[in-house]
């Protein structure tokens, strides 16, 4: 038996830091691989980090309420197992991911701090707050400086008046909006985007939806057309792989490559007080309209919440943004990293169009499609998106799923 350390992993560009809220197992407790271990709080929601190996928790490292860095051991099992497990963690979420975490104390300041006998969660919210670590009185054992030292410091009345001061002179953005100020400057700088546009008329999705409507049971889930949009976007990028992969490495070196995706993981902007978030529902080319839209419901309303599990705030490859009949007549989207691509769908209007000779009045909408110009091109943009109103305009549709 050999003592495996579990450490936090990075789930999405965002995240950096998060909060333990609770431990699901206690010390003692059997553990198995990839079986939920720990519950945390990050900058965009709740989630549950799994156990690398099976085995037996022997050692809780980080209790509930501190804080603990990406990397940063919270855990020991006890385990025979030769390996640990791959955790799925992979840098491709969230509305919008980030790379930067709270400002950074300089060098100088930081090697101060580790001198300091002081936790990291206590290190990190000194910084964060503007407190000099070395004024704490520390609590812990041999005056180790403790989170809870931090927080009193904090809430002292000469600090508190000084934190409003220099608020007022310089308010501090939330958590959720740093992040995403920092993603979107990200993609801005790193990513080379094009924009196509094109009008989709929903009249065959309106007639569709009341015929559910009608024909469902009490209780069955309500299709939107955010459920029409998914299984279109899903249908389409099976036909347009390359809207559906990942551009890997530096574009100036040989090794650079365009990595193709397993499956449609299609995320969904949800916006949040302070910002947004980017809920993911995974293979979605396998369901059909009613099971698209008992998830969508789910992790939309536990986005809401901000309690996604892990698996929905991970793993997008292409992503949509409808901000409904309150939401403009067209906008641009800006492309989550890694993902490729990105579609914007402005609000229904009734609008005057000609068919076969005669004026008739349609719901229409203005869909503006985002790319990646290291895989995509403006043709082969243009023709994803003909496509996928074709689609929207046409009556294949699958109530039920393929699998």
């Amino acid at each position: 038996m050999t003592l495996v350390t579990q450490a936090i992993p990075k789930v999405g560009l965002a995240m950096e830091a998060v909060r333990i809220t609770q431990w699901l197992k206690t010390v003692g407790d059997a553990v198995a691989a990839g079986e939920p271990l720990v519950e945390v709080e990050s900058e965009k929601s709740v989630i549950e980090i799994e156990a690398i190996v099976g085995g037996v928790l022997a050692e809780i490292l980080v209790q509930v309420g501190d804080e603990a860095n990406v990397g940063d051991a919270v855990a020991r099992i006890e385990s025979d197992e030769a390996q640990p497990v791959t955790t799925t963690a992979t840098e491709t979420t969230v509305l919008s991911p980030a790379v930067a975490g709270p400002a950074t104390p300089s060098s100088a300041q930081a090697r101060s701090s580790e001198r300091i006998r002081s936790s990291p969660a206590a290190r990190r919210l000194a910084t964060e707050h503007g407190v000099d670590i070395g004024a704490v009185t520390g609590s812990g054992p041999r005056g180790r400086v403790q989170l809870d030292d931090v927080r009193r410091a904090i809430e002292s009345p000469a600090t508190a008046a000084q934190l409003r001061a220099e608020a007022a002179a310089s308010p501090g953005l939330p958590p959720m909006r740093r992040a995403l100020a920092r993603a979107m400057t990200l993609s801005n700088a790193t990513v080379p985007q094009f924009t196509v546009e094109r009008t989709v008329d929903w009249t065959v999705v309106q007639a569709l939806r009341a015929e559910f409507a009608r024909e469902s049971a009490a209780g069955s889930a309500h299709l939107s057309v955010n459920d029409f949009l998914l299984q279109a976007v899903a249908r389409t990028l099976l036909e347009f792989p390359a809207l559906n992969a990942t551009f890997v490495g530096d574009p100036a070196s040989a090794d650079a490559r365009i990595e193709a995706s397993d499956g449609a993981h299609i995320g969904l902007v949800v916006a949040v007080e302070n910002g947004l978030l980017v809920p993911v529902i995974h293979h979605v080319e396998r369901l059909g309209l009613a099971e698209i839209a008992r998830r969508r419901e789910d992790c939309v309303e536990r986005a809401l919440a901000g309690r996604l599990k892990r698996e929905e705030a991970d793993g997008a490859t292409f992503s949509i943004s409808n901000l409904g009949a309150r939401g403009p007549d067209r906008f641009t989207a800006i492309i989550n990293p890694p993902q490729s691509a990105i579609l914007a769908v402005g609000r229904q209007r009734e609008s005057a169009v000609v068919i076969d000779g005669e004026i008739r009045v349609r719901p229409l909408s203005g869909l503006t499609l985002t790319s990646d110009h290291r895989v995509a091109d403006g043709r082969l943009a243009s023709d994803f998106l003909a496509r996928l109103v074709e689609i929207l305009e046409g009556r294949e549709w699958r109530l039920s799923g393929s699998t």
